[in-house]
Formats: structure tokens, C-alpha cells, sequence
């Protein structure tokens, strides 16, 4: 078979989807008679001179209904073609489960994937959001600058971010919610993989319940000698915290080099919850200080949660060189930042009838990256491809915190530089072996301070830092995956991961008497995993995995003093050991003909070694003065298992005339043992959830009219610590705090207005409903109008 490139008399032909008309590229064109082939660039064109004599011309693309057309239909449409998306079918390419490209009916772990084109319809204000918008994350926010994704019952540290690549945890990450995944920058994301389940034998710590990968836009090569010179400017508003959003992006293409600038800037007012609801939820006064003195204001609209506003700043650069075709080299610089940002669920808790705090906000939360990637492909013995992962990474984020009338403001600052290096080989051993295989090493350093401010006096004395300053975390690793495709119906895909982890600590006992005065880990990890897909028929699926995953102490878990809740203080406890997880899934897909899909992936993972928080003693004894207050020492400990197990199931149907019906549906329970031995629930187990959509394609227009739902958390079913945050939830018949149930309506649609110009337009909660989700301190918006305008070049 012959592949086209170039052509002395080129006829291009172009490629776009049918509803953005973005062009597509890697969309393969073939003819039997002559055997051709051709690929689509990055700006959808294809040289296809050489066709003219090809009886038909088929044109295939991985989530598009495929077109065949003869060379003279072709010419009538002056060679412009428009594929349809067609999501009923089980033919995909993902990455996340190997970090190079399978086709995902031949891996056994449940992926999802999420596409910049769904980014567009949905228009999700933060990273955490488009998660969200998914139908299959749990998304709870403790303020409006917030978003911690609940996967299969964990959440947190339990669950593992990637930005191309490149692991985002590091040494800090807490059991408590988690913010940092709105770093990430929705509109610089080309795609997005969730990866369900343990995927530590790739990836290592952290990745217990699952994995969440971004990658970001690429950068793009000229075809020819001509440059290529493509990008998007975005200009978005919507009303219920009046979001004023600007974003550009910018593509110049030569023949070996190519650079992309993203950068978006979005500005967040409070966030106004729905009229519809219980009155529990509103707000009807917040602290102002006034003169240097704090006084509790009347909110003059109880529906507006004062103060929840905020701004953030995205910045990327990418720059890519070829040299030829063997080596590939991308580099990549990323920077976000938020301004201060408001905690909510901690300005509305109350002591003595009274709010308890005049300030808690955290301050900028910055991420930076630098990465580069170098790609080689071979013929060698030892590999067909090669990649080398290099990033530095840092962090910074910081906790200000003053109680009302009182003059001190607690300030707590943290920073984390992060350095990795990843070596990944692809080796193929005939037509049915495959090889994945590599190492890891990764090294973070922690720096902490505290400072207490006097606000009245200006004057700032040290305070005790969150962590012990300069602790350290390394982890060194070595993986192997091995896929054989047995037949053409039986795939298997096996892997095993060695880990080694080291941590170090210095405690400082100026502030506490610590009984020890350093603290050190030494240990390793082995997880495996063994997995089968058998296509019974083209139409017809079954998967199933058994995978282990592992999570080790880090430096939040070790070495932390902060006020995890009122009334009681977590301290340093440098005897942990993993936490380990035992996963079983199975799962069934099934097609029928174009028009429908099923799905199901049942689970269960039974987590050893958990490590919790539980009652602990410092120096005999079970209270401290911290902060002022008389608090119960507590402390993470190696002290109890869970199991969590669950359902993930969908439908996709396609209708006439251009209408679909898809629905999402989410069931997870968790138990986790208590220090008495019995069982309650699993905090991070959320309710039943999922989402319901009914669409409508046709040419350069599409809608989409969904329900988003969730399920009630009864006060029984409630973890013992939710049901002490009686401040963030409704109280039922019997006075107790529980979650209730909630549906909202929704309705998205863009258009494309000319070849440049795309509309979209939203609203968001039609109904206006006031519903809290659950193990959220801050209400959802209420009605929500939403208008983007996208001029793409």
C-alpha cells in the first residue's frame, strides 16, 4: 500500500466537523483500487492528487461516523468534507492507561474520555467543573475557588492528577479537600482521561481509586514549506457570579518548529444560590470590619454568599522541534495563580450564636511547571519508542485565618519544589506481544512558615509553621506492563510495579513539645495488576481487572499540625506505613447496530492500612491549647480498612432527524471502620449521581437539554465527621444534619455563526433551585446564564 505525503499538482481536500467546523486531523483517507492512503494535518487538509483514478475515497476518524464519496463527488463539494460525531460505537484511543496510545476496547480498566469539543458546548468555569460536567466525578467545594474530585469513594490524596504526564500530588497532599486541580487551565486542555481504579502500577502513589489526566493543547507542525498559523480568542460571561472571562490561544507552525501561547484571565464575583430551597441555606449576614473594628452586616440579598468572589490567571508556552523523523522534542512552561480566595464553609460557622471567624481566605495558590519531553522511535531490540519525561515543578499556597474581635490574623505559608524524570518504552514482540515498561523518580522539598499578625498593631511575631520546614519525599520506581492480544476476540494485559519512597522530617519544638525530634521512612511497594477483554462479537464486550494500588505516608500525613475541625488540633505522627488497595472490576458493553450503547462496570476495592485520623496524645495528654482553644489531639494513623463498591452505567441512544439520548449513572456505598471496631460510613463516598442528556446536531448548530441529579445522604448515612458540620448541611424531622436529595434542568447550545465566529449559550439550573451538594460548604449557583463568543483563526 502506498502513503501519500506530498504531490507536484496537489488537490487538497479538508476535513472539519460537522457542527464546530474545526478541522480534523489524523482523519485517514483510503481507496481499494488503487491502494492509497492519506492523512489529514493539523488543519484538516490532505493532498489527495493521487486519488483521482480510486473508485471511492473512504475517510475513517475515531469517534465519527465514516463517509466514502467518489473523486467527482468530492469536486462538486470543492473537496470540503464534514464528519458527524458518532459516540455509539466501542472504538476509541486512549493514553492514560499506559501513557502511550492503545485502542480502549483492548484495555480493561473503565476510561473516560472527555473531549475539548464537549469543553466548548458545556463551557465549564474551572477544571474541576468540566470533572464534573462528565456525569462520573463527584465534585465538592468548600468555597467558590474549590473543587475536589471524589472518585469510587476516595478523594484527595487517594485520587491522582496529571498534566501531560506529569504527576501534579506532591508531598502536601492532604486528606482534606483539595483545590489543586483548578489550577489547570479548562481552555488550554486538548483532552481529558479518567482512568477508574488503582493505576499505581504506572503511575505509583496516590493513584488508589483513580487517575485524571490533562493534556494540554500541542503544539503543531506546517505540513509544507508554508507556516501554519491557527488559534482561538474566547470571550465568556454568565450571571450567577458574574464571570468575566478572556482567553486567547496561538499556534505558528514552520516545518520543524512550532509554539503555542494559551492564557486565560477570569475574574469571579459572590456566587448567588437559587430562590428555590430551604431557608437554612441562606445568607443573612457576614462580618465587615469597619474602622478597624469587625461588625456583623446584614446581607442585603441573603441569596448572595458574601464573600465567595475571586480572580485567576492562566499562562502557557509551548515550543516544539523535530529534526527529523525519529526525535521529538516538546517543551512546556505553565503558570497559574488565583488571588485570595475566600473559604466559605469556614465564614459561616458560628459560636454562640455569633460567626465565629472574621477572616479565612487562602492566598494566591500557585502552580508552576516546566517539562520537557523528548519522543524516539526505533527499530532497536530494545524498543520501538521512547519517551523522556523531565519537569520541575512548584507550589505555593498559604492559610489566613482571624477569629472575630480578635487581633491576630494567622498566616501559614507552603511551598513545595517538585522535580521527576520518567523513562517509558513501547516494544513490540511480534504481532501479538506488546511491551510497556519504565522508571520513575521523583523528589519533593517542603518549605514552611507561620507568622501571627497583629492587624491592629501591624506588628508580626513567628508563629508555628504547618509542617516541618525543609522535610523531603522521594519515590523511585521501575514498571513493566506486558498486553498480549491472544486472538482477535481475547486481549490480556498484565503489569507489576516496584516502588521506593523515602521521607525526612526535622520537627521544631518551639511551639509544641514534640516527644521526638525527627522523623524518617524508608520503605517500598510492590502492586500489580492483571486484566482480560473478550469481544465476543464486534458489538459485544466483557472486561475484567484485578489491580492493587498504594498510597505512601507523605509529608501532610506525617508531620502536620493544623486545626483539622473545631475543637480539635491533628499533630505529628512519624510512625505510618502504605495504605493499600485491592480492586476487582468487571464490565460489559454492548452496541446495537448505530443507533444504541450500553455500559456497566461493577466494582470493589477494599483499602488495608488505611490511614485516618484518630484520637491520639501528646506528652499523655488527649487536649492542647492551639490557637487559643482547648483541642483534642488527633493524628493520622495506620488504623482501620474500608471497602467501598459500587456501579458506573450509561446509555447512549441515536435518534432520527439528529436527536441523541445519553445518561450517566453513578452508585457507590463505603464503610470504614471505626476506632471501636464497628463501621460507619465512607466520608468520601458520595451519593448516587449522574446526568441525562437529550441533544440536537444539525449542520453548524447543536443543543443540549439535560438533568443533572443527586441522591439524598441521610443524617444515618452520613460519616461522623460530616455529621459534625451540622453548619453545612439541612437539619431533617429529627433535628440532625443530613444532605438531601436534587435535580436542576439545564440547557447548552452553540452555533457556528460563520467559519471564524462560534456562539454558545447556556442556562444552568433553569428551575433556580437552592441545593447544597453534598460535603459542600458552599451552596450551588441558582439560575445561570451563560453567553461565550469564539473567534477561531
Amino acid at each position: 500500500m502506498l502513503v501519500l505525503a506530498t504531490s507536484s499538482q496537489a488537490q487538497m481536500l479538508t476535513i472539519k466537523d460537522q457542527v464546530t467546523h474545526q478541522p480534523l486531523q489524523m482523519v485517514t483517507i483510503l481507496s481499494k483500487s488503487p491502494q492509497l492512503t492519506a492523512i489529514t494535518d493539523a488543519k484538516g487538509k490532505a493532498d489527495i492528487a493521487a486519488f483521482q483514478e480510486a473508485d471511492s475515497l473512504y475517510m475513517h476518524s475515531v469517534g465519527y461516523k465514516s463517509k466514502a464519496y467518489t473523486y467527482a463527488q468530492l469536486r462538486e463539494r470543492q473537496f470540503k468534507v464534514f464528519l458527524t460525531e458518532s459516540n455509539v460505537t466501542l472504538n476509541a484511543v486512549v493514553i492514560s492507561a499506559t501513557r502511550w496510545q492503545q485502542e480502549k476496547r483492548e484495555v480493561p480498566n473503565r476510561v473516560l474520555t472527555i473531549s475539548s469539543k464537549e469543553v466548548m458546548l458545556q463551557n465549564p468555569q474551572t477544571a474541576a467543573d468540566l470533572l464534573g460536567q462528565s456525569g462520573e466525578v463527584y465534585i465538592q467545594k468548600s468555597q467558590l475557588g474549590g473543587g475536589s474530585p471524589m472518585i469510587r469513594g476516595f478523594a484527595t490524596n487517594k485520587v491522582l492528577l496529571t498534566v501531560d504526564g506529569v504527576r501534579m500530588n506532591n508531598a502536601i497532599f492532604r486528606s482534606g479537600n483539595l483545590q489543586n486541580v483548578i489550577s489547570i487551565d479548562p481552555f488550554a486542555v486538548e483532552r481529558t482521561e479518567v482512568l477508574f481504579g488503582p493505576g499505581s502500577v504506572i503511575y505509583g502513589s496516590d493513584a488508589i481509586a483513580g487517575v485524571m489526566s490533562f493534556y494540554t493543547i500541542e503544539p503543531k507542525l506546517s505540513s509544507g514549506e508554508k507556516a501554519q498559523i491557527n488559534g482561538n480568542a474566547v470571550a465568556r460571561w454568565s450571571s450567577a457570579n458574574a464571570e468575566k472571562t478572556g482567553h486567547f490561544d496561538l499556534n505558528i507552525g514552520l516545518e520543524k518548529w512550532a509554539f503555542v501561547t494559551s492564557a486565560t484571565y477570569t475574574d469571579f464575583d459572590d456566587l448567588r444560590m437559587g430562590a428555590n430551597g430551604l431557608e437554612e441555606y441562606l445568607r443573612p449576614a457576614y462580618v465587615e470590619s469597619i474602622n478597624g473594628q469587625d461588625e456583623i452586616v446584614p446581607n442585603a440579598d441573603p441569596l448572595v454568599q458574601v464573600p465567595t468572589g475571586y480572580s485567576q490567571f492562566n499562562l502557557m508556552q509551548k515550543i516544539r522541534f523535530k529534526p527529523h523523523g525519529n526525535w521529538d522534542f516538546n517543551y512546556g512552561f505553565h503558570y497559574s495563580t488565583t488571588f485570595n480566595t475566600p473559604r466559605y464553609d469556614r465564614l459561616i460557622r458560628q459560636r454562640s450564636e455569633n460567626l465565629r471567624s472574621a477572616e479565612w481566605y487562602y492566598g494566591p495558590q500557585v502552580w508552576l511547571m516546566n517539562n520537557l519531553r523528548a519522543t524516539h522511535t526505533s527499530e532497536s531490540k530494545a524498543f520501538d519508542k521512547l519517551s523522556i519525561n523531565l519537569a520541575q515543578q512548584f507550589f505555593k499556597e498559604s492559610r489566613h485565618d482571624r477569629d472575630f474581635d480578635d487581633a491576630i490574623r494567622f498566616n501559614r505559608t507552603e511551598k513545595v519544589n517538585a522535580l521527576s524524570a520518567t523513562l517509558d518504552f513501547e516494544k513490540s514482540l511480534g504481532e501479538k506481544h506488546l511491551l510497556f515498561y519504565g522508571a520513575e523518580a521523583i523528589y519533593n522539598k517542603v518549605h514552611s512558615t507561620g507568622e501571627d499578625e497583629d492587624v491592629r498593631s501591624g506588628s508580626v511575631v513567628p508563629g508555628p509553621a504547618r509542617y516541618p520546614d525543609g522535610a523531603d519525599w522521594s519515590s523511585y520506581a521501575a514498571f513493566l506492563t506486558y498486553q498480549h492480544k491472544a486472538s482477535e476476540k481475547l486481549s490480556v494485559q498484565t503489569g507489576v510495579r516496584y516502588n521506593h519512597f523515602l521521607l525526612n522530617a526535622a520537627f521544631d519544638d518551639t511551639f509544641y513539645p514534640f516527644p521526638f525530634t525527627s522523623a524518617a521512612i524508608n520503605a517500598g511497594a510492590l502492586t500489580g495488576s492483571a486484566g482480560v477483554v473478550y469481544s465476543a462479537s464486534p458489538t459485544l464486550q466483557f472486561s475484567t481487572n484485578l489491580s492493587t494500588g498504594f498510597r505512601s505516608p507523605n509529608v501532610d500525613d506525617v508531620g502536620k499540625v493544623f486545626d483539622s475541625s473545631p475543637g480539635s488540633v491533628v499533630i505529628p505522627n512519624p510512625d505510618l506505613k502504605s495504605e493499600y488497595a485491592y480492586n476487582v472490576d468487571f464490565g460489559i458493553a454492548k452496541t446495537y447496530g448505530d443507533f444504541l450503547k450500553l455500559d456497566a462496570t461493577a466494582f470493589y476495592t477494599y483499602l488495608d492500612d488505611a490511614l485516618v485520623r484518630r484520637d491520639f496524645t501528646l506528652n499523655g495528654q488527649g487536649s492542647i491549647l492551639y490557637d487559643g482553644e482547648l483541642s483534642q489531639v488527633q493524628a493520622i494513623q495506620n488504623a482501620a480498612h474500608a471497602n467501598v463498591w459500587g456501579i458506573q452505567a450509561g446509555a447512549e441512544v441515536k435518534l432520527p432527524v439528529g436527536l441523541g439520548l445519553s445518561s450517566r449513572f453513578n452508585y457507590q456505598k463505603g464503610e470504614e471502620e471505626l476506632e471501636d471496631g464497628s463501621t460507619a460510613p465512607l466520608r468520601h463516598a458520595s451519593p448516587f449521581f449522574g446526568a441525562t442528556h437529550l441533544t440536537y446536531t444539525r449542520n453548524r448548530f447543536k443543543a443540549d437539554v439535560y438533568a443533572v441529579y443527586n441522591g439524598e445522604v441521610s443524617n444515618a448515612a452520613l460519616a461522623p465527621e460530616e455529621q459534625e458540620k451540622a453548619y453545612m448541611y439541612a437539619t431533617d424531622e429529627n433535628g440532625k444534619p443530613y444532605s438531601p436529595s436534587w435535580i436542576t434542568l439545564n440547557f447548552k447550545a452553540l452555533y457556528k455563526l460563520t467559519d471564524y465566529l462560534m456562539l454558545s449559550v447556556g442556562v444552568e439550573n433553569i428551575t433556580d433551585q437552592r441545593y447544597r451538594p453534598y460535603s459542600s460548604g458552599i451552596v450551588a449557583p441558582g439560575r445561570n446564564f451563560i453567553v461565550a463568543l469564539r473567534a477561531t483563526l
